[in-house]
């Protein structure tokens, strides 16, 4: 399958909404992220499974699937759970790259594992998988004073060109590369 001999022992997911119609908006980062890391081993993010659009790589020696689920944001942990029960994936080897409306925007966040905090794709993966025990990667986006009515719209309104240069979508996937590579504590005193 996919012409590698071994199965993935690792998932890389980049977060966001299927369709033209979210294509740049600040809810899709992780999508742009794990674009950036595919553009980076030389691989297309075109194949359709697992709900996802997927590619296998190798990554430090690893086997990763990399994945942007389909299933909407709220619903991103079926796709997930379903790639990472079909290869035995555990939890602690699944990397979410998501938006964070709490940081602003050009900055990382890092964490080992922890709750959702009120990001609707997070908290689909913990309630599918039944763990918050993977580590994440989160792109600020945002302001964090925006009222909560507003939340919807800014999250899914658009980059423009400047917000787009400023992401540091480079940074994030070197960060999950250095997760990927049992360097947790290097990323977080990095990119934090």
């Amino acid at each position: 399958m996919f012409g590698f001999s071994s199965k993935p022992a690792y998932i890389i997911a980049g977060l966001g909404n299927p369709g033209s119609d979210y294509q740049r908006t600040r809810h899709n980062v992780g999508f742009l992220v794990l674009d950036t890391l595919a553009d980076k081993h030389g691989v297309s993010l075109t194949r359709m499974k697992y709900h996802s659009l997927m590619a296998r790589t190798t990554i430090d020696g690893k086997g990763v699937l990399l994945m942007k689920p389909q299933t909407y944001m709220n619903n991103s942990g079926e796709a997930i759970e379903e790639a990472a029960s079909y290869f035995r994936i555990p939890p602690e080897h699944i990397i979410v790259i998501s938006d964070d409306i709490h940081l602003e925007p050009g900055k990382l966040r890092i964490r080992r594992s922890g709750s959702a905090g009120g990001h609707n794709g997070l908290k689909s993966i913990i309630e599918c998988t039944g763990s918050d025990q993977f580590p994440r990667v989160r792109v600020g986006i945002g302001d964090r004073n925006r009222r909560q009515e507003d939340l919807a719209d800014f999250v899914l309104s658009k980059f423009t060109e400047d917000d787009l240069k400023a992401l540091p979508l480079e940074e994030a996937a070197e960060a999950a590369e250095l997760i990927l590579a049992g360097n947790i504590a290097e990323a977080m005193n990095r990119f934090n």
